[in-house]
């Protein structure tokens, strides 16, 4: 007791803003202990349950006070304590805690808000009076996907799918007429009101209508007798997401045999938190994170130099993921066997703490709604590298960055070299490159001879693409043409060739496989098709040679007038034809301005991927003649001049990422920073520091992707370990009999000389 009140002075009374972990140490995966103070010595606050009788779990509750760190242990309660601790003590005991109150959070964030259309909704006296069953759309003959809107009585069909599937947008071009701004799913109306769905058009959203009973009364519904007969928005999507990949890609009905020990340890999933922890599996599967936060750091060492607060330390929380999943501690076998399968399994620990912390400040990763696990991935990079503070030698994000360098050869005959740091390699997939040509036009011949839809045939009877992942290699690597090129030599704009190639070549190599195209009616779908990825692949082809004996180089002056010519403006063309697909103007056109008005796929995919952006419907902003010098900052640690760097973001708005965009649309405005003085290509101070070595790489993980959408679905990791592959499923680990190699969305390869 004396030890206690010698240290008195450093226990804190928490309170009602601190954050407590009750259920979570900031050190490891234990089982509850919990800190009443972060000071030295640490006091911890710890429960003991136990008890059974007749297979009945029954918990008698046990609490002691312990020092550190000699784990003097204190009775409580006991009427020797300090006032000061039983206050803090109790304090602890009543708060809710940390991980609690974040959950929460993160799952407010998903719930249906109250329409604020609905609480004013005027309807209009039609007489109409709407049938228990046998709807049809007013303008078409679907007799699916049928939308009631409240407002005037009309049953219209939704919109259309990806894959031209569903309604055709007879509902929303109702609104867009008349702007009645709520809908309700028929089919989805039951005695269970809130499990309707009511669409805003205006909040583009699904929401609550607390008075939907009075509205549906209105048209003559009596909810009451309702019975559901449709799938709701989320209930289609997640049905959809069960397709053919699904059993191949989680190895559905193969009797896997589960394994144990240091390095399988499986991830709880928090909740579509499927993206964090494939990712995270694969990267602790690399020498440069085990190194970096395991073999080389422990947790002792970790908490020293972590802040004030461990909890919110990002190489903290990576060294405690690091021990949890690589030290085999909680990688054993439970006493209870699945109960799906009845397969013995491990319990998984639960990455809340990291998720918690490295999501911090990102709307998206901090939510509980499904992500894409290659934006995860950049984000946790970027994240890893400013935590190291851009110290190379423990920073182990370097190994996957790699120089890439960009070769414009104008009409003039003159040539312009831009280079870049990148992580990924990020592959179109050339379909006319399939190798099994012959059968896809046979099963195509087949399909239209009977009339037959693949959504009416067996996974075994259809015939998918098979590309090589050469020709997606070589596509990256093949010229492509520029038009409006404005060439400094000519003084004017022109077509250019450009050609890409690599600098160096990475410790780990990251391909990304973009599996969105446009079809017919420029409809974007997700590509179902097979990429032929082999164990061992060789892209020394790929590596620059830099400027070459007789080249010259484009002048280096950039008239002002071409700077300002470079203002984002979306191609009309591009906007028209994603407006057409039902998107907003607004929208399309940052879509192609952000993509640089590369092409119509490129700009889908990017908003696709970004409608959730808390900006997305901020005006696009204007060019500025002053510039944040933050921004310039930033973009002078890319490796950029600071007088490149003010152009660019005048000419962008001040927008860094248009900014980026524009220095490499624009590579004449950099030359002047780059030495071109020998015929081997000059390396920025980063590109110097980039790891680098021969061409040659070993497919070591894979991670495969469930779903029409990166940001809905399921992800799984295969990594092969130990001479064999294994399955990473959340916190299922087990030996892989067939990995599908050919049927990754992320494939990690380790350079061979490493």
């Amino acid at each position: 007791m004396e030890l206690l009140r010698s240290n008195l002075s450093r226990v804190q009374i928490p309170e009602p803003t601190h954050r407590i972990y009750k259920h979570e140490c900031c050190l490891s995966f234990d089982t509850p202990v919990k800190p009443l103070s972060f000071d030295t010595p640490f006091v911890f606050f710890n429960r003991v349950d136990g008890g059974f009788d007749n297979n009945e779990p029954e918990y008698e509750e046990s609490y002691s006070i312990v020092i550190l760190p000699d784990f003097v242990s204190l009775p409580f309660p006991s009427v020797e304590l300090p006032e000061k601790v039983r206050i803090a003590v109790d304090t602890v005991m009543s708060a809710v805690g940390a991980e609690k109150r974040e959950q929460v959070a993160a799952w407010t964030a998903e719930e249906k808000k109250v329409s604020e259309h609905a609480l004013t909704l005027q309807q209009i006296k039609s007489g109409v009076v709407i049938p228990p069953s046998g709807w049809k759309c007013s303008k078409c003959d679907k007799t699916e996907n049928l939308w009631l809107n409240l407002t005037d009585g009309m049953i219209l069909c939704g919109r259309k799918n990806w894959d031209g599937t569903g309604g055709n947008n007879h509902a929303v071009e109702h609104y867009k007429e008349t702007n009645y701004p709520l809908a309700v799913k028929l089919g989805t109306i039951t005695a269970d009101l809130g499990a309707a769905d009511v669409y805003s058009y205006p909040e583009d959203d699904s929401v609550l209508d607390p008075h939907l009973a009075q509205h549906l009364a209105h048209f003559g519904i009596d909810f009451s007798t309702m019975q559901k007969t449709e799938m709701t928005t989320a209930e289609r999507e997640l049905d959809q997401n069960t397709n053919f990949d699904w059993n191949r890609i989680q190895e559905s009905g193969k009797e896997l045999v589960p394994v144990f020990g240091p390095g399988y340890t499986g991830l709880v999933n928090l909740g579509n938190s499927c993206y964090l922890a494939a990712t995270m599996q694969i990267l602790f599967s690399t020498h440069s994170f085990i190194s970096r936060y395991f073999s080389h750091q422990s947790l002792k060492l970790a908490f020293e130099m972590a802040p004030a607060d461990p909890t919110l330390d990002i190489n903290m929380q990576l060294t405690k993921l690091g021990h949890g999943l690589l030290s085999g501690k909680y990688s054993i076998p439970v006493a209870e066997k699945d109960v799906a399968t009845g397969d013995v399994r491990q319990e998984g620990i639960p990455p809340r703490m990291f998720k918690s912390v490295v999501a911090a400040g990102h709307a998206e990763f901090s939510s509980m709604r499904q992500q894409d696990a290659l934006d995860f991935f950049l984000h946790l990079l970027d994240k890893v590298e400013r935590g190291n503070n851009m110290r190379p030698d423990l920073d182990p994000s370097r190994s996957f960055k790699f120089g890439v360098e960009e070769k414009i050869l104008c009409s003039s005959g003159k040539v312009s070299y831009n280079k870049r740091d990148d992580c990924i390699l990020s592959l179109n997939i050339p379909l006319q490159e399939a190798t099994n040509k012959d059968e896809l036009e046979a099963f195509n011949n087949q399909k239209a001879d009977k009339g037959l839809e693949e959504d009416n045939m067996s996974t075994d009877e259809i015939v998918r693409p098979r590309v090589p992942l050469e020709a997606c290699l070589a596509t990256f690597s093949s010229p492509e043409q520029i038009l409006d090129y404005y060439s400094t030599a000519l003084k004017g704009k022109t077509t250019a060739i450009k050609t890409t190639s690599l600098t160096s070549f990475p410790d780990y190599l990251v391909l990304h496989m973009r599996k969105f195209v446009m079809e017919a009616g420029w409809v974007p779908k997700k590509l179902d098709v097979y990429i032929d990825v082999p164990d061992v692949i060789d892209i020394s082809h790929m590596r620059s040679k830099g400027l070459q004996p007789g080249e010259e180089l484009l002048p280096d002056d950039v008239p002002e007038e071409a700077m300002e010519s470079a203002q984002p403006v979306a191609n009309e063309e591009i906007v028209a034809q994603l407006v057409s697909m039902g998107f907003s103007q607004l929208h399309c056109q940052k879509a192609a301005i952000n993509t640089s008005n590369t092409g119509v796929e490129e700009a889908m995919t990017w908003l696709l991927s970004h409608m959730d952006d808390p900006d997305i419907d901020a005006p696009i902003s204007n060019q500025t003649s002053d510039v944040d010098q933050s921004s310039v900052d930033t973009l002078i640690s890319f490796g950029f001049a600071d007088e490149v760097a003010r152009k660019a973001l005048k000419a962008s708005g001040g927008d860094i990422e248009k900014a980026t965009d524009w220095i490499f649309n624009n590579p004449n405005a950099s030359i002047s920073d780059m030495d071109v003085s020998s015929s081997n290509s000059a390396q920025t101070p980063a590109q110097s520091e980039l790891p680098d070595g021969g061409g040659r790489y070993k497919l070591f993980g894979i991670v495969s992707h469930i779903g029409t959408s990166t940001h809905c679905g399921h992800y799984v990791a295969h990594i092969l370990k130990e001479g064999r592959w294994v399955i990473f499923n959340d916190s299922k680990v087990g030996v892989s009999t067939n990995p599908p190699k050919d049927m990754g969305y992320l494939y990690f390869f380790q350079r061979l000389d490493n």
